[in-house]
């Protein structure tokens, strides 16, 4: 798992006046997982692209919502553990290029920010929503599947 069934439970709560419980964390945390790895997928595109052999924080394609949603995040004060996120990296296939330091510094942020995302796309989905159920959830993921 990506964070804490309270910490998980928290932002939801804050994001979008959403009830989860730990059946959702597993789901959320997988789908995080594959998400922050497309992200890497591409920033590594990048990295290759532009001649080196280390990816770098600017490699990551980061829009403009994603950032101003990693601001509010952070504004949320809440921090995530850098380990359980490289962990459940781990277990996809690896990468050829190496992650910088800032960029594995960042990941927990990222997975935080994608929460609080996913959370937001769920309400603006379902404006009534307060307990989200598998339906629920399977629209959110077909959304960021289309942009991310």
């Amino acid at each position: 798992m990506l964070m804490k069934v309270a910490e998980f439970e928290r932002l939801f709560r804050q994001a979008a006046g959403l009830d989860v419980d730990k059946n959702d964390l597993k789901r959320v945390s997988d789908f995080l997982r594959d998400k922050l790895y497309d992200l890497l997928v591409v920033a590594e595109r990048n990295a290759k692209y532009n001649g080196r052999d280390l990816i770098f924080e600017p490699d990551l394609p980061i829009t403009k919502g994603l950032q101003e949603t990693l601001q509010e995040f952070r504004r949320m004060d809440t921090a995530l553990e850098l380990k359980p996120v490289l962990d459940a990296l781990a277990a996809l296939p690896p990468l050829d290029l190496e992650v910088a330091e800032d960029v594995r510094n960042l990941l927990p942020e990222l997975a935080g920010a994608l929460v609080v995302a996913y959370a937001r796309v769920l309400k603006e989905l379902d404006p009534a929503l307060k307990n989200p159920q598998t339906e629920h959830h399977e629209r959110a993921e077909r959304v960021f599947n289309l942009l991310l």
